[in-house]
């Protein structure tokens, strides 16, 4: 990983549940935040921004500096992919910290995918698959070219992803609420997630919900939980996750000419060590074309990185 000893540079990874933070200074952890989701799809780009700015001046405050000393500011936002998108939260950014009297450097918004691909392979080519709140494959063909499958959100896809997992886990109670479906230890823990829920009237799951009581990602743990105590219908719901989760690095494929690919799992749910981790590299392993390899940093690092060739380019 590139590392410049005489710049002082902080790193947002913006991902679906949590926006951490590092500030870096002579090649080192200096100051270390973290505050709730910055997605945009989840909370809008104002609070998006407005989390993200808070967690740069904490940084700050931490590291005893003003944030005019910064040499350059990389943030990395779940579902941020048009160049208009990243645009609109630079500019947002820069004026929500103009209104506290605060000036950056150097301030570059892409996507918390970018950064982990920048940090798995140290800028080189490969596929990440990252598993954590959504799912996504991104892979880097050529100096200059990505590409990329899934990544849609949970509105729309998702598959394989904690939310789906949760979603999938909070179908299965129900159906089996209904008699639809075949007996899910799940069903019962549901009133764990929410006092609001009680068994006895099913249809308070729906009053829940709809109050935001939980959300689906929420409910993966107690999938994960009942499929490792046997849970036959929390096992299903795992072992199709990791055969979604492969559909992601396999339909890249095409974009790259050599015979294997390296292949790097990052996100929450498979750096847990969690059993869909386990499964999801056996069905690497088992592809003839997939090499999984371990990620060489992550996004945090990737933004690092990405900051110091930043700032090279303008000296």
């Amino acid at each position: 990983m590139a590392q410049k000893n005489d710049y002082t540079i902080i790193g947002i990874d913006g991902g679906g549940t949590h926006t951490r933070g590092v500030l870096y200074r002579e090649g080192k952890v200096i100051a270390q935040a973290k505050s709730g989701t910055s997605r945009i799809g989840a909370v809008g780009v104002g609070e998006s921004c407005e989390r993200t700015l808070n967690v740069i001046i904490e940084l700050c405050h931490k590291a005893e500096i003003e944030t005019s000393e910064l040499d350059a500011v990389v943030v990395g936002l779940a579902g941020v992919w048009l160049e208009e998108e990243k645009k609109r939260s630079q500019a947002l950014l820069k004026t929500l910290a103009r209104g506290q009297g605060i000036s950056f450097n150097d301030l570059v918004v892409t996507s918390d995918a970018e950064l982990a691909l920048e940090g798995a392979f140290d800028g080189g080519n490969g596929i990440i698959t990252i598993v954590g709140t959504g799912s996504i494959g991104l892979g880097k063909v050529a100096k200059n070219q990505l590409v990329r499958c899934g990544g849609w959100g949970i509105e729309l896809d998702d598959e394989g992803s904690g939310a789906w997992i949760g979603r999938e886990g909070l179908t299965a109670a129900v159906r089996a609420l209904d008699g639809r479906g075949k007996f899910t230890a799940m069903t019962k823990l549901l009133e764990d997630v929410s006092p609001v829920i009680d068994l006895k009237q099913p249809r308070t799951i729906v009053k829940a919900y709809n109050e935001r009581a939980f959300e689906y990602h929420m409910l993966t743990p107690l999938v994960m939980q009942c499929a490792v105590d046997g849970d036959d219908v929390c096992l299903g719901i795992i072992k199709r996750s990791a055969k979604h989760l492969l559909e992601l690095p396999v339909a890249l494929l095409p974009h790259y000419k050599t015979k294997t690919v390296d292949v790097a799992l990052m996100g929450g749910i498979i750096e847990n060590n969690t059993l869909l981790a386990g499964l999801l590299k056996d069905e690497i392993n088992n592809h003839e074309k997939l090499n999984l390899v371990d990620p060489k940093a992550n996004a945090l690092m990737g933004a690092y990185s990405l900051a110091v060739k930043l700032i090279e380019e303008m000296e």
